[in-house]
Parts: C-alpha cells; sequence; structure tokens
C-alpha cells in the first residue's frame, strides 16, 4: 500500500507526498524565480508530486493558462492526479507520465512559452546506486542527464520562450554549457546563500530559446536574517507568509 498523506500549502491547496515524492525549499525558489505570467503555457519536467507548477495556483488570478508536470515515475504521476484531484484543478495542471527525452507523443514541439526543472543535483558517476530507486532517480543522474533536460526544453519551447533551472554550484559549468549547446542562451543567474557570507548551497538561472549572448548575475538570495536564523524577508515572500 502506498504511504501517501496530503500537506497543506498557505491555507488553500493540498498537495499529495510520500516518502519518495516530496519537496523542498528549492522547489520554492525555482517556482518563484521563474515568475511565471498569466499568458504562459508551462512544463515541469521532473515534477516528482508536482509542487512546482502547484505553486503557481496559489492565486488563480496570476496563474498561467496551462501547466503540465512530467515525470516518468509513475508513483509520482499517481500522486500529482490526487493534487489535481484534491485541488480542482483539471484542465489547468496536467500530469504526464512520460521520458523527458521522448516526449513527442505527448507534447508538441515549438508549444511552450516556459519549462522548469529541478534536475538530479549528482552526476551519475558519484557512487554505487540503485537505478531502481526513486530516491536514487531523483538525485542522480541515472534517467536523464542535464543535456538531455535542455534539450527536451528547446523542442518544447518556442522561439524567445524561458527554461528556468536549479541546480547546486558545482553543476554551474555543465548547466550552462548544456544550455548554449542547445540553443537556450543563458541570460539571468541567481545564487542562493544561507547568510551573506556563506558560500552558495544553489544557483538558479534562466534561459531564453534563440537569445543573443547576454547574462544578467544578480544579487544572491539569502535564505537567513542577517542577524539571526529567522527567514529572511525575501524567503517569507516566496512561501507567502508576508
Amino acid at each position: 500500500m502506498e504511504n501517501f498523506s496530503f500537506e497543506t500549502i498557505n491555507g488553500k491547496l493540498q498537495i499529495c507526498v510520500s516518502p519518495e515524492h516530496k519537496f523542498g525549499t528549492d522547489a520554492f525558489l525555482l517556482s518563484d524565480f521563474a515568475q511565471v505570467k498569466r499568458k504562459d503555457r508551462c512544463v515541469d519536467l521532473g515534477t516528482g508530486c508536482g509542487i512546482i507548477p502547484l505553486l503557481w495556483f496559489r492565486e488563480m488570478e496570476d496563474a498561467p493558462q496551462v501547466a503540465y508536470g512530467v515525470d516518468i515515475q509513475p508513483q509520482a504521476i499517481r500522486q500529482m492526479k490526487q493534487t489535481v484531484e484534491a485541488c480542482s484543478l483539471q484542465e489547468r495542471l496536467i500530469p504526464v507520465e512520460g521520458d523527458l527525452k521522448d516526449l513527442s507523443p505527448v507534447l508538441p514541439a515549438d508549444s511552450f512559452t516556459l519549462v522548469t526543472c529541478n534536475p538530479p543535483y549528482k552526476a551519475s558517476n558519484t557512487g554505487i546506486l540503485n537505478e531502481a530507486d526513486a530516491h536514487t532517480i531523483a538525485r542522480h543522474e541515472i534517467l536523464c542527464n542535464i543535456d538531455d533536460v535542455c534539450r527536451a526544453a528547446a523542442r518544447l519551447l518556442k522561439f524567445g520562450g524561458r527554461l528556468c533551472i536549479c541546480q547546486r554550484p558545482e553543476r554551474l559549468l555543465d548547466t550552462l554549457e548544456a544550455m548554449r549547446k542547445n540553443k537556450v542562451e543563458p541570460k539571468r543567474l541567481r545564487f542562493v546563500q544561507k547568510k551573506g557570507d556563506t558560500a552558495p548551497w544553489l544557483f538558479l538561472v534562466e534561459g531564453k530559446k534563440g537569445s543573443a549572448p547576454y547574462m544578467k548575475v544578480e544579487a544572491p538570495f539569502l535564505i537567513q536574517q542577517k542577524d539571526s536564523d529567522e527567514n529572511s524577508d525575501e524567503l517569507r515572500r516566496v512561501y507567502r507568509l508576508i
């Protein structure tokens, strides 16, 4: 029997989670960084429980036209379907079970304005792995790598469409190279730090399909207040606590 439970997001939305497919702060950061617009048609690759696209529907008047959540793992899609039903988001938030390396049968090319991905953070050659384990698939490049993600996004995006990714700092060059290789030009980069005097533990990057080279590096996102361990005002904004 599957160990599913529901968590409440901002007192409005219900999301189905499990030990295999849950979410953390990085999902909130990427969802916010993507700056979704009402006219957007979106795809979230490797969606897991579907948290990233679900967050775009916290305020329906600001929500995108439609958002697809793609995952190769059947359990993740079963969870997302329960979330969609619980939140009455049929026709707006659509789970898709499929391999991002071959989405042509289910999602048309050159049709979307925004693609997001919170990809596996670790390369496949980092130790002994259980390739059937959901935790391993989420954390290691077992079923896809960053080049696969960028290639899939480039196929899905319209000209000028945006790809937003979060990743660990040690994978920065891999990510930027994969984006540029697939004609998605890096345009905006932001590092995430615990405090102003600590090293980044995450970065957020946005690329645009077919854009000219020029990348803006934004001020870092600070997780905590300068003089305490309390959440920063910006993180509280992302969590919709202020």
